[in-house]
């Protein structure tokens, strides 16, 4: 992808644990078919060798999905998915990293890790999503994205199958959004439809 191209990218980085995977499905489903920008997904799963989550996802899009693999390309237009048991990180060149160091808030993938990482290269170009969960992983991070002049938008912990993850969010002061999911799911589409 061109240099130029590169800098104009926008990525929004979804993650979400307990009770987040309806609100990512319709996340997905009303992703606009042209879209701009990359969509990466950090869910907390369980370690097994066949994923029906990429199937899912992709029987509720037009769009391409794709498990990471490492030293993939971000590219415009695509879903990504973090793979179990991996790390994601994003380098420089706008590739993905998988590392499989210790876990971080019991969990690996950890959204906070993919979460600090796409606020380094992707600063006020990236649109950072936290979802239902029950711990706190992903609010430390979430609030890099905010710091480093990205948009963060947290489901209304009051709305969420689970509220723990984004109350912890809310309580750090990473949100600038506070939505229910309908509310999220449409401001969502209308941003990356823009």
């Amino acid at each position: 992808m061109a240099e130029n191209k590169l800098n104009l990218l926008r990525v929004v980085v979804v993650g979400g644990s307990a009770g987040s995977l309806e609100t990512v499905l319709a996340l997905v489903t009303a992703l606009p078919a042209r879209m701009k920008d990359a969509i990466i997904l950090v869910l907390h799963r369980k370690n097994d060798s066949e994923s029906i989550l990429g199937n899912l996802m992709s029987n509720k899009t037009a769009l391409p999905v794709r498990e990471v693999e490492d030293k993939d390309e971000i590219r415009p237009g695509v879903i990504y998915i973090a793979p179990p048991d991996y790390h994601l990180l994003i380098e420089n060149e706008y590739t993905f990293s998988l590392d499989s160091s210790e876990k971080v808030h019991f969990s690996r993938p950890s959204i906070d890790v993919t979460f600090e990482s796409v606020a380094e290269v992707f600063r006020e170009r990236a649109i950072g999503v936290l979802l239902s969960g029950a711990n706190a992983d992903g609010a430390s991070g979430l609030l890099k994205i905010k710091a480093a002049g990205g948009l963060t938008i947290v489901q209304d912990p009051l709305s969420a199958e689970v509220g723990y993850m984004p109350q912890q969010a809310v309580d750090l002061g990473a949100a600038v959004w506070v939505l229910n999911e309908s509310a999220l799911v449409s401001n969502l589409k209308e941003l990356l439809s823009a």
